[in-house]
């Protein structure tokens, strides 16, 4: 029954970001098809902070209407709504219409947003789901949530998504004099199988984690979820029994157990935070989400491409492995100390300010048109990805060990960072345009 719910509890987190992260691995080949190219992931970054309507609302309902919310109902409701998104994008997504004269892509940011919409609303209800079940499936769930970025980015690599390759071609010079004059452009190479195959394949892994919901909810799992509960009757019923004064012990066993007694209250009490604890856990929820999911998302194009595709796809691909790896990490060494978690955001926070900074100099980063470079700014990725992603199991684990409001706010948090970082960076791309994209065949920089 154990391993069963391990792995129903990992198909049911597939759901909860399966969308945008394929949407993320899909990129690479989407912003070479799409009107707005290199400027598309800022877009979609402020369109799922727009969907933080979701969270709000559940969040608002648990906070003024204390145990009026059904959470199955909410969960039941959203998974529907992913699932027939998908759908739709797969024969919607390159539909275009015209916007104060400039053409957009209508139809895939629409349907973007109601897939934001579950992903965002997944964040304040899987996770307090979750709380049904032992401490020790949380992780596992954590995995799940990590393996909806690694299998689209598994299935990004097999498709050969954004591959492409610089080729000489001829033009007849205009002086007409007849020569020709050689210039360098961008072939794409065609992918493995369509984009279409793609968001199908995302709407197969959102019915899995819908039919793995309906498993949870219907299992019959009643001794495994009373194991908790059962550690903390039998000490209460140790604890009456020294209050009995018919009790039949002597003097040292009734020390002896009096000390076993005490020795597991701490045990069994939950968790105590100051308030300037909470404040800095809560701090690190904000941070961490604000970089993850707003900040370098939105310049993860400028930060890669003027490598190359490859190097774009890689990091895009790749650096969702890092995720179910850290979730992997998390559950055989947790450390919960609020030190050490400081230390490693710090860390991963570096990482996330060298890729900042080679978009800030696109499209001339650091060694560009080199292995090394491309090896770096990919590992880099990798490694920004993989820090924050533990700290974030790690503050989910000891907040979920304080109550079910704490990890309602957790995820109110979380979406809090993560709109924060968008619409801070939406204006610095799109419209002060801080960020330059180039040509990586033409772009000559200097060396």
């Amino acid at each position: 029954m154990t391993l069963l719910v391990h792995m129903l509890a990992c198909a049911f987190g597939l759901g909860s970001w399966v969308a945008v992260n394929g949407l993320w691995v899909e990129l690479p080949l989407i912003v070479n098809t799409l009107p707005e190219g290199w400027e598309l992931p800022s877009y979609l970054t402020v369109i799922i902070q727009l969907a933080n309507l979701g969270p709000l609302l559940v969040t608002l309902m648990h906070k003024l209407c204390p145990g009026r919310l059904k959470e199955r109902v909410v969960i039941y409701s959203i998974l529907s709504i992913g699932v027939v998104s998908c759908i739709l994008l797969a024969f919607f997504w390159d539909e275009t219409t015209i916007v104060a004269g400039a053409s957009h892509s209508t139809a895939f940011f629409i349907i973007t947003f109601f897939l934001s919409l579950v992903d965002c609303t997944s964040s304040v209800t899987f996770l307090p789901f979750m709380m049904q079940l032992p401490a020790k499936y949380i992780p596992t769930y954590f995995i799940g949530e990590g393996l909806s970025g690694f299998i689209p980015g598994v299935a990004a690599l097999a498709q050969g998504v954004g591959i492409a390759k610089c080729v000489n071609s001829s033009q007849t010079s205009g002086n007409h004099t007849g020569e020709d004059t050689a210039s360098l452009q961008t072939e794409y190479l065609p992918p493995n199988f369509s984009t279409e195959v793609f968001f199908f394949f995302l709407a197969a892994m959102m019915c899995i984690s819908f039919a793995a919901f309906i498993a949870l909810n219907r299992l019959p799992r009643t001794l495994e979820l009373s194991t908790e509960n059962l550690v903390k009757t039998t000490a209460a019923s140790i604890g009456s029994g020294l209050d009995n004064p018919g009790a039949e012990t002597g003097g040292g066993g009734e020390n002896s157990i009096g000390k076993d007694a005490a020795k597991s209250k701490p045990l069994l009490a939950s968790p105590e935070h100051t308030i300037y604890q909470l404040t800095y856990i809560y701090f690190l929820v904000v941070l961490v989400n604000a970089s993850t999911n707003g900040v370098l998302p939105s310049v993860q194009t400028y930060s890669c491409m003027p490598y190359g595709n490859l190097a774009y796809h890689l990091s895009a691909a790749l650096a969702s492995v890092a995720n179910p790896v850290a979730c992997t990490v998390a559950m055989f060494f947790q450390n919960r100390s609020l030190i050490f978690l400081g230390g490693l955001t710090v860390l991963g926070t570096g990482f996330g300010s060298y890729n900042m900074a080679m978009a800030a100099m696109s499209p001339c980063p650091l060694l560009q048109g080199s292995a090394l470079g491309e090896a770096i700014i990919v590992l880099s990725w990798l490694m920004f990805t993989g820090t924050l992603s533990y700290v974030k199991v790690m503050v989910g684990v000891i907040l979920r060990d304080r109550s079910h409001s704490a990890l309602v706010w957790c995820g109110a948090a979380a979406q809090m960072g993560s709109l924060v970082g968008s619409v801070t960076m939406f204006p610095l791309v799109n419209v002060y345009q801080l960020f330059k994209s180039g040509d990586f065949c033409n772009t000559r920089c200097p060396s």
